[in-house]
């Protein structure tokens, strides 16, 4: 077979067998420590407070997004799990050999940017640690963060760089780690709580179950409409890793241990999270009189030194954990791909963790006064339609038939060489899905009447991953079919 070092490297090459040891166990921890971060709970809790849903109505739209995003990466994990191929090499059958570069970079991007962000979340894990012990908080330094969140933020950034450059088996273990243990610190959490809020508890639950005043891009939407974009927006969350979940598939021994994995991964996870996020949020209200969005800030005011401690353990590994699975292993193999014969997973991974540090030291005193969300789902929104444009290529145009062999070809007579390495059907079908989709988060840059229609839709652009995919699917079926 003929190999070109422009696509071809060992961290690139199909999984062999004897490599493939994962089993649904590791996959439900990938999903447990996606759902169970730091920016998870507040996404989780918000979605509750901010949505003016009864909270039965809000639990049944993140168990509803629960089991569509478990069918989506089983699409996608099902030709990794195959071929043992990951996300960027998967890509090429669509896009073409080298035009499958563009999407990679573009999750590239937005995993660096959510590498920062999260890495910035678990020093407030590990600063919380150091001040419960010592009493330190430090003053404000530098961009925003004081002394102890330099170190906290230094220390995390580091502990990262030597987890990956152990390898992708150190990573498995952490995560297995990492999943049950902030079960456990969650329950503990909710159970002093429970006990310290007292009677104060199920009335707070009550009134969040109730229903309330919708805010935070959910004003003006009727009951089905913030139903719809709760739902919308927990599936734009984990969209992600839903794109390229095959960097994970390729070591799953066979598919019925993905499937496995993934239902009580995601299902089984966002369902006991939930709950334990609704309790956690209630009790807290009951006892302080607001709303704490961030569990480390809550744990501070418990004001329990052994807590601190157990619960600092635990978010920064979840946080850590999140880190691994979404943010840094997609980039790592994302680099790799743009330019295999210099960039392996390692150095890709050191470029992430650059990145990431510049991104995660400006979050306090730059980013966040952007404005997040808007942020996050235009990135959403631009990577989303390659979802739509690979599963369709794959289940309808190829009919599930894939030549490894081809992908590593870049000759003009290998299948997926198409014209000079890009396929312009599916990258036309990504300018104009993309276009729309980013539209819905900005509606001024749209022509044709669609700017008054999405700027009336509302739920500040939570809709743009589920348009955009499905979009891309559409667009690219219509014009490959010609």
């Amino acid at each position: 077979m003929s190999r070109s070092s422009k696509l071809y490297n060992s961290d690139l090459a199909p999984t062999p067998a004897n490599k493939k040891n994962w089993g649904w166990f590791e996959i439900f921890n990938v999903w447990a420590n996606d759902v169970q971060s730091l920016f998870g709970y507040t996404l989780a809790a918000s979605l509750f407070l901010a949505s003016g849903l009864n909270g039965w109505a809000v639990f049944a739209a993140l168990i509803l997004a629960g089991f569509f995003i478990m069918w989506l990466v089983n699409l996608s994990g099902k030709p990794s799990v195959k071929h043992g191929i990951p996300y960027p090499v998967f890509a090429r059958v669509s896009m073409g050999v080298f035009g499958a570069n563009f999407p990679a970079m573009a999750r590239g991007l937005v995993a660096m940017f959510w590498y920062g962000a999260q890495t910035y979340a678990a020093s407030t894990a590990v600063a919380l640690l150091i001040t419960g012990i010592t009493g330190i908080e430090g003053e404000v330094m530098l961009l925003g963060m004081t002394g102890v969140m330099w170190i906290s933020f230094i220390f995390v950034s580091l502990f990262q760089i030597y987890l990956f450059w152990q390898g992708v088996d150190l990573v498995k273990r952490f995560l297995n780690f990492a999943g049950p243990a902030v079960y456990a610190v969650m329950i503990l959490l909710m159970i002093i709580i429970w006990v310290k809020a007292g009677g104060g508890l199920f009335s707070e639950v009550g009134n969040i179950f109730s229903g309330g005043e919708r805010s935070g891009g959910f004003e003006g939407l009727g009951s089905f409409g913030a139903f719809l974009a709760v739902f919308s927006i927990m599936v734009g969350y984990f969209a992600a890793v839903v794109i390229n979940f095959g960097d994970f598939a390729r070591f799953v021994k066979n598919e019925d241990e993905m499937k496995k994995g993934n239902l009580w991964g995601l299902v089984g996870n966002v369902v006991l999270f939930s709950f334990i996020t609704l309790m956690i949020t209630g009790g807290t209200i009951a006892i302080f009189g607001e709303y704490v969005a961030s569990p480390t800030d809550m744990v501070a005011k418990v004001d329990n030194l052994g807590l601190t401690v157990i619960a600092a353990f635990a978010f920064f590994a979840a946080t850590v954990g999140i880190n691994m699975v979404a943010n840094f292993i997609p980039p790592a193999y994302d680099l790799a791909n743009l330019i295999p014969s210099k960039i392996n997973f390692k150095i890709g991974g050191l470029i992430t963790a650059g990145f990431g540090f510049i991104i995660g030291g400006m979050w306090v005193a730059v980013i966040t006064q952007m404005g997040l969300f808007p942020f996050v789902n235009t990135l959403g929104a631009i990577l989303a339609p390659v979802f739509g444009i690979m599963i369709v290529d794959y289940y309808i145009i190829k009919k599930e038939k894939l030549d490894v062999d081809d992908l590593f070809d870049d000759s003009a007579s290998a299948k997926y060489h198409y014209n000079g390495g890009f396929n312009r059907k599916a990258i036309l079908a990504w300018i104009l899905s993309g276009y729309i989709a980013v539209g819905t988060v900005w509606p001024n840059i749209l022509i044709l009447g669609l700017s008054d229609f999405f700027a009336n839709l509302g739920g500040g652009g939570g809709y743009a991953w589920i348009i955009g995919a499905s979009l891309g699917a559409v667009v690219h079926l219509a014009i490959s079919k010609r």
